[in-house]
């Protein structure tokens, strides 16, 4: 056995640490979603048999978006898309990235299935679900830093991460020392999280089936979009920062769902 920065070689196997921590943290929030099930006297077990879809669903999502929406570093000026010309690397999940505005929407459509294929409540089980996500997501973060991925603009803040040579951005190859932005997001989702399932404690005889779920993409699209400002390699579509317009949109569209979802809600019990 033997280990290096990236993983451990045990005889001919390669377990990548990347891979270790988003399994990590998606069976932290397979256990945080069957405890809340259990709470609203719902089967647990439910959520078991159904996380190895949602990974399936959430990594074949991310991995798409990330290929349509590759970041500037992997596509200099006037090249080609690289998994458009090597179609190979598509399935190279350790070449590159997910997107998670991509695993999100492999999730939920993974999740619609089936939840419409055991004849349950789509809107109650994503609700179950998503502060489990933004637990799964502050500890997958944590494979953004062994990579040493997802860092942001250089700075001699006390808590910077060195970044090696061979993974700094062209414009940024002179610096050294960069805001840890993986670091910012895992704790951000932890609290978002913790805000979530406060929510649905303290209001839940006001909380319509889908509200957290709507919290959800108010939540963690407003920590991105805030992010996007100092992370450096974002993806672009033309001149747009694609993550971050992408962010707004969906924060605001949810936003709104729920102010338009209240005000129906109060017109029917008048």
């Amino acid at each position: 056995m033997s280990i290096d920065s990236l993983g451990i070689h045990l005889g001919p196997l390669y377990i990548r640490f990347y891979g270790v921590i988003i399994v990590t943290g998606a069976i932290a929030g397979g256990y945080l979603a069957s405890y809340e099930a259990k709470r609203l006297k719902l089967n647990p077990l439910f959520v078991w048999d159904l996380l190895t879809w949602l990974l399936i669903g959430g990594i074949i999502g991310a991995r798409l978006y990330h290929v349509v929406t590759p970041s500037p570093s992997m596509m200099p000026a006037g090249a080609p898309n690289p998994y458009f010309t090597d179609p190979v690397k598509i399935i190279q999940l350790w070449r590159g990235g997910l997107g998670i505005p991509g695993g999100l929407l492999g999730g939920a459509l993974t999740l619609w299935i089936y939840t419409k294929i055991k004849k349950e409540s789509f809107p109650i089980w994503a609700d179950i679900l998503m502060p489990a996500v933004l637990l799964g997501q502050a500890i997958g973060r944590w494979g953004n830093f062994v990579n040493q991925e997802l860092y942001g603009l250089p700075t001699d803040l006390p808590w910077r991460i060195y970044i090696a040579p061979q993974n700094r951005t062209p414009e940024y190859v002179e610096h050294s020392y960069f805001h840890p932005l993986f670091l910012y997001e895992s704790i951000l989702n932890l609290l978002g999280c913790i805000f979530l399932l406060w929510i649905n404690r303290k209001h839940n005889s006001k909380l319509i089936p889908g509200d957290i779920t709507l919290g959800y993409f108010v939540v963690y699209p407003s920590i991105r979009f805030l992010l996007e400002f100092i992370r450096v390699d974002s993806s672009r579509i033309a001149t747009l920062n694609a993550n971050q317009t992408l962010m707004a949109i969906v924060a605001l569209a949810s936003v709104v769902a729920l102010i338009y979802r209240k005000q129906m809600s109060k017109q029917n019990t008048s």
